[in-house]
């Protein structure tokens, strides 16, 4: 309890030291803008040529949608839906993509009050809000149903969506999920502050994104660049999301994929496996031991491996 209490303290005073008077998400100036689309244009650079691009009008803003048609000889009967993780926009599936486009057809999005091509027009106050916005981006996709596969914060938006807007998730595929099985650790909360801190060196953020992707560097990597410049191009303007309840967990009726790194800095992973497994009825729940929180770069291929026969079972 404690705990929780230091990291909520510690939280709101990160947001007092960087609030700003606009309500939604914006950029912080015109250079700085013009450098991530740069950095977004470097990194997708690794990314396919989307069949389509659209920019579907929600109540909130605009969500740009990059659709791609799959590769392989058969193909699911739903297609994806990649919800990417905080200030991480579509680029970051590049690993994934080829594997993924074998199984079906992709949508990428770039998550609306985040960085990236989506534009916020309207404040997003609170979960429910989270959930409507992209309840609202499915409803103009053509197809019904999707299967939703969610990265980092895009596994909580996924999970958040599937709570109050079930019908268009035919099944939920949930990678190291942030705010979903377990709260984030004092020692993350603390360090996410300075990284978000603009006019704080390049340095504080590449630490921040080694420190989660387990020491890794990302000084010469072309995605890495485009979330360091990201967290520091753009002031996020998002409610706190709320941990899941176990009750609405429970509640899930879709197929539930969850794949949890157990060196992940995101929650304690032992603690997440234990309520993902109690709580998911209808899941299938994956520990990769040596997996840091970028385990869907670092085992991209496993991982579509896993897809396939949760989807195929």
């Amino acid at each position: 309890m404690i705990a929780a209490i230091v990291v909520a303290v510690t939280v709101t005073a990160g947001a007092f030291a960087l609030r700003t008077p606009s309500p939604v998400g914006h950029w912080n100036s015109k250079d700085k803008h013009e450098k991530f689309v740069a950095d977004y244009q470097r990194a997708w650079e690794d990314m396919p040529t989307p069949d389509r691009t659209l920019d579907v009008r929600t109540e909130f803003g605009f969500v740009r949608v990059y659709r791609f048609d799959g590769t392989g000889p058969t193909r699911t009967e739903h297609p994806f839906v990649l919800l990417p993780g905080r200030s991480s926009p579509s680029p970051i599936w590049a690993t994934n993509m080829p594997s993924l486009l074998a199984l079906g057809d992709v949508y990428a999005l770039d998550l609306l009050g985040e960085p990236g091509m989506s534009v916020q027009e309207v404040p997003i106050e609170n979960d429910d809000d989270n959930a409507a916005w992209l309840d609202q981006t499915l409803e103009q996709l053509p197809e019904d149903e999707f299967n939703l596969l969610g990265l980092s914060i895009g596994g909580w938006a996924a999970t958040n969506l599937a709570t109050h807007y079930p019908d268009r998730v035919a099944s939920l595929m949930l990678i190291d999920p942030a705010y979903t099985f377990a709260t984030i650790p004092l020692g993350t909360a603390v360090r996410a502050i300075p990284a978000s801190v603009s006019w704080l060196p390049k340095s504080w953020r590449d630490s921040f994104a080694s420190y989660t992707a387990g020491g890794a560097p990302v000084e010469d990597n072309a995605v890495a660049r485009m979330i360091e410049t990201a967290m520091s191009a753009y002031s996020i303007k998002l409610p706190q999301p709320s941990l899941i309840p176990e009750s609405d967990l429970e509640g899930l009726r879709m197929p539930v994929l969850a794949v949890l790194a157990g060196r992940s800095v995101m929650h304690d992973a032992s603690d997440a496996e234990e309520v993902a497994r109690r709580a998911l009825g209808n899941g299938t729940v994956v520990v990769y031991p040596k997996a840091s929180h970028a385990v869907g770069s670092e085992e991209a291929d496993r991982i579509a491996d896993e897809i396939s026969r949760f989807l195929s079972s």
